[in-house]
């Protein structure tokens, strides 16, 4: 397993992530079209987050994107881990461990973050539970939003 920056060229197969993970995860189709533009924004403005992608003998089998938080109370970064997916077959193999650890040391070589944040769907266990074993705990805070477009 190895874990690396994502480069332009994975953005198929992060697109196609996203798309699945959405399917399986909320039962939710999206527009393929609206994925690969928001996949490409990404790469396009590094503003905007960037993707660390798991390989397995050359092939990408697992992704996440991390965006950024800024915080005043602690004048420091959280980065959150979003749009997490891993391929069926590589599942149970330590893939997202690979990609979570990367992101755990990335940010303690640095001094600016002060934490990692990921959501998860209250009714996602399974994943909860991988989170928890990792040493995640929840935060204590709900999420609210409000769609306006």
């Amino acid at each position: 397993m190895n874990v690396r920056p994502g480069q332009v060229t994975d953005a198929d197969s992060i697109t196609t992530f996203q798309i699945e993970m959405a399917l399986e995860t909320e039962n939710r189709q999206l527009d393929p079209s609206t994925v690969t533009a928001g996949v490409r924004a990404v790469f396009a403005d590094d503003s905007r987050g960037r993707y660390l992608v798991a390989t397995d003998g050359g092939e990408v089998v697992g992704s996440l994107l991390l965006t950024y938080e800024w915080s005043d109370w602690r004048n420091r970064w959280f980065w959150w881990i979003q749009s997490v997916y891993v391929a069926p077959a590589a599942r149970r193999q330590g893939t997202f461990r690979s990609l979570f650890d990367a992101v755990v040391a990335d940010a303690r070589a640095r001094h600016d973050v002060f934490g990692i944040r990921l959501y998860v769907a209250s009714d996602n266990v399974l994943a909860q539970s991988v989170y928890t074993s990792l040493g995640l705990g929840a935060a204590g805070y709900g999420v609210y939003e409000l769609d306006v477009g």
